[in-house]
């Protein structure tokens, strides 16, 4: 109990001698610093809400306005052509004296010029950025005019150094498809997946809508469309996530595996044979642990994520561009961190405090508060780590329910949030629970190691060795992604995981933002993880502790029995979902992105293709497959669906599964099928989707009581398949930078070639009760890795027979293709 009384600032008790004050100075001391470093936050946005509103301007150019309007008007050149005389004889001279006024007079006039001409240039590159033709350029070959023209207005008008949320105000809206063009789409999109008798249905379905209410229904989303900053993404956060009723575990939440990949493949061009001994080395070698020590990793990953939330806040982070010229939306960034999910009986609600000055941390059971600032001061890692070796070395047995509390946010959430409103209103719970809720994030010192291809990396990889580290990773992506139902608190934005022996993971809830977001905020963490923090030679952090921080706080727990009966019913909830997940990841190392773009096609669309036909081998026929797409070239963008399976898809499937059809024909097939995917992604990209058009269209129609056959169709359809790529958005400058900073280091453990670090991806829970959910990253020039999940209690579905396929269709097109580019040197050949 000594270590909860010292997160209360004093307690007093009345006795036989009078009043017994005790006072806890150093918490006193811990708020006084919380609230000054509080003012300097709210002081830094201020500026940089300042800075924002006049980019691509800066305010130190509007004082040089200002100075030059008033030097030139006192030098007898007046630049105003009167206008400052009229401001100073007809409103500041009756406030101010007048040579004062005369000054004041140029100072306003100086910055109303440098404000329009500001807006004005705001004005230009939103309008500019809402061009997308260049999206449509076919890579390799020349820009036409209009693109060149395009691209040189926007380098002339776009400013210098933005942070993180300058560009917000210049990105144009959504725009809201006609509806002719979605419902053509749309019909066009199922044409595979039906026969001719249910697409007639369809049609007739689609023009009946068209002609009752889809003209009243677009009216009032066209209203919704000219209020709102985007008019998708507020309905699909509040009825998509937040209205689900069901379990977010394994269903919401996806997780990330934070294995690092080392590529050591050079900048510059070498000769096949070092190529060809690079990649081996690669493919032998390819997993490496910074440290086996479990409070060590932790506490780096934690301190390093604490830098990242410091240039959130600073907006230090830079917005992502796309071909280094148009901003991506970065409104998501803003709810990373001290964020939480709070369960409601109808619907959840998104909490994000303003700052946070501790993690939540669980281990054996237990949780515990801990401080992330001493004297303002964040600590550093070897600090940390002594906190969290005190954690590890703690015998307190949990107080009753506690083990097993976290449950609550596994199961159904009417019934966390009927626990919540019960027993956690007030008292010791409400405080606990509140520690939680605040924190910055939670972290969990799991009891479990996790081996995977931990070895020397001198040392091969038999085929044993290699299906055996497989079905490692498939241990590791189910810890990840639930755990044991109650060793997770899935309510958080994220969750850092580290087991035993030091393996890193993520679950991260998917309401807040999609997981791109979290994947650059990890990658962050794992270089400052490996190049600006490290381990000394005994694999413990460096540097020798400062100060004693505050202790850890045991939080105290008082749980009902009643309650205690909510947890387990919410755990044996939690049990029935995970134990029915059947995660597979599949490691595709034969060959990866290399070989697709010499052979001039998209790595997406290549694969999207692959996977159509795994899932045709797998399932026999076709269907409805979503992938998703980012919406952020659009302010407050989120995602949009590509329909994969398309009727090019489908033709060319079909062809490679015909024996009669030949080589050059299947591959023109392939060809057309990956065209037509691209131009979907970027129709999809450029706000010329289906779905979520379709989607809002149906909220309307719900709002004005109104039932349309044709979308209850649309929305009831399952996705059978649904696929999404985890991308690789680490900035490599500020990685070069990094390795710059630490060059003995680098020098000394042979990372002065690193190229990048990676993960292994990450993944999500089936979308259909008897469909496959499909995440894969491509890890390096010959590395894909697939996170394949489905439902043990569907008989149509298997998780590692649909990787077998996936391998076997990436081998048949790689065959497919390699006799394309040998007969088209044969041809060359033969005409010299």
């Amino acid at each position: 109990m000594a270590e909860a009384h010292e997160a209360v600032a004093f307690s007093f008790t009345v006795g036989p001698e009078g009043f017994n004050v005790d006072v806890s100075y150093d918490v006193f001391k811990a708020l006084i610093y919380a609230g000054l470093r509080s003012w300097k936050l709210r002081y830094r946005r201020t500026l940089n809400s300042l800075y924002n509103s006049l980019y691509p301007g800066h305010p130190l150019r509007g004082i040089a306005c200002c100075g030059i309007v008033s030097v030139l008007y006192f030098k007898g050149h007046d630049p105003s052509f009167n206008a400052i005389d009229w401001l100073d004889e007809h409103i500041f001279q009756r406030y101010f004296a007048r040579k004062n006024a005369k000054i004041i007079a140029c100072i306003t006039f100086g910055a109303g010029v440098y404000v329009v001409l500001t807006q004005v240039r705001q004005y230009t590159l939103k309008k500019l950025f809402s061009y997308h033709g260049w999206m449509y350029h076919e890579h390799g070959t020349e820009l036409g005019l209009v693109p060149k023209i395009w691209s040189v207005l926007v380098k002339l008008c776009v400013g210098r150094n933005p942070s993180l949320y300058s560009c917000q105000n210049l990105l144009p809206t959504l725009p809201l498809p006609s509806l002719d063009d979605t419902l053509q789409r749309y019909l066009r999109s199922v044409r595979p997946l039906y026969d001719d008798s249910e697409y007639q249905r369809m049609e007739r379905l689609a023009e009946e809508f068209k002609q009752t209410i889809a003209k009243k229904l677009q009216r009032y989303l066209w209203l919704k469309w000219i209020i709102s900053s985007n008019y998708v993404s507020d309905w699909w956060e509040k009825f998509i996530y937040l209205r689900g009723r069901s379990a977010i575990m394994v269903n919401s939440n996806f997780y990330g595996l934070v294995r690092i990949l080392i590529d050591y493949t050079e900048r510059k061009k070498q000769t096949h044979r070092i190529s060809k001994l690079v990649f081996f080395f690669i493919k032998d070698a390819v997993y490496v642990r910074p440290t086996t020590i479990q409070t060590a990793r932790a506490a780096n990953i934690t301190c390093a994520a604490f830098r990242y939330r410091t240039e959130l806040d600073h907006e230090t982070v830079k917005p992502l561009m796309v071909q280094k010229l148009i901003p991506l939306c970065s409104s998501q960034y803003e709810r990373q961190f001290n964020t939480v999910r709070i369960p409601g009986k109808e619907t959840d609600k998104i909490v994000h405090y303003s700052d946070s000055h501790h993690i939540a941390v669980y281990h054996k059971g237990r949780w515990y508060k801990v401080y992330m600032f001493y004297k303002n001061t964040l600590l550093e890692p070897c600090e940390l780590q002594l906190q969290l070796d005190e954690i590890l070395r703690d015998t307190t047995l949990p107080d009753n329910g506690e083990e097993h509390l976290a449950a609550l946010t596994a199961g159904e959430r009417p019934l966390w949030a009927e626990a919540r409103q019960t027993y956690f209103r007030s008292g010791i719970n409400r405080y606990s629970l509140e520690a939680i809720e605040k924190a910055a994030f939670v972290l969990i010192l799991d009891d479990e190691d996790f081996e995977i291809g931990t070895r020397d990396k001198n040392t091969p990889v038999s085929a044993a060795e290699k299906g055996n580290m497989t079905g490692k990773f498939d241990e590791y992506a189910h810890a990840i992604l639930h755990g044991k139902g109650y060793n997770r608190w899935f309510d958080k934005s994220f969750t850092f995981v580290v087991s035993k022996n030091a393996v890193f993971g993520f679950n991260v809830e998917h309401s807040w933002a999609d997981a791109p977001i979290s994947g650059h905020m990890v990658e962050y963490v794992l270089s400052e993880d490996i190049l600006y923090y490290g381990y000394n030679e005994l694999g413990n952090t460096r540097g020798t502790p400062r100060f004693t921080a505050l202790k850890p706080v045991k939080l105290r727990w008082n749980i009902s029995e009643n309650c205690q009966i909510m947890i387990e019913k919410s755990l044996s909830q939690a049990k029935k979902i995970y134990n029915d997940v059947d995660l597979h990841v599949f490691v595709q190392d034969a060959y990866g992105k290399g070989f697709m773009k010499k052979c001039k096609l998209s790595p997406d669309a290549y694969i999207q293709m692959a996977l159509q036909l795994a899932h045709y081998r797998d399932s026999g026929h076709f269907n409805l497959t979503y992938e998703a797409s980012m919406t952020r070239l659009f302010r407050d963008g989120r995602t949009e669906t590509v329909r994969s399976c398309s009727i090019e898809s489908s033709l060319w499937v079909k062809a490679m599964e015909d024996p009669n059809v030949t080589k050059a024909e299947r591959i023109k097939l392939l060809r057309l099928a990956c065209d037509y995917h691209q131009q979907q992604y970027r129709d999809a990209m450029t706000g010329k989707g289906i779905d979520r058009h379709l989607f809002c269209l149906y909220v309307v129609s719900k709002f004005l009581g109104l039932d349309s056959p044709f979308l209850q169709q649309v929305l009831q359809e399952p996705w059978k398949l649904s696929t999404s790529q985890t991308p690789t958005v680490y900035d490599d400058k500020l990685f070069q930078k990094l390795i710059a900073q630490k060059p003995e280091l680098a020098e000394k453990i042979g990372w002065s070639k690193l190229k990048g670090v990676v993960g292994a991806g990450g993944g999500f829970g089936p979308v259909a009760a008897d469909g496959y959910g499909v995440s894969y990253i491509i890890a390096s020039e010959d590395l894909i890795f697939f996170h394949i999940s489905s439902n043990k209690s569907s008989s149509e579905t298997d998780s590692q027979r649909f990787g077998q396929h996936i391998g076997k269709a990436m081998a048949d097109m790689r065959e497919l293709l390699e006799g394309e580019a040998r007969n088209a040197g044969a041809s060359k050949t033969s005409t010299e």
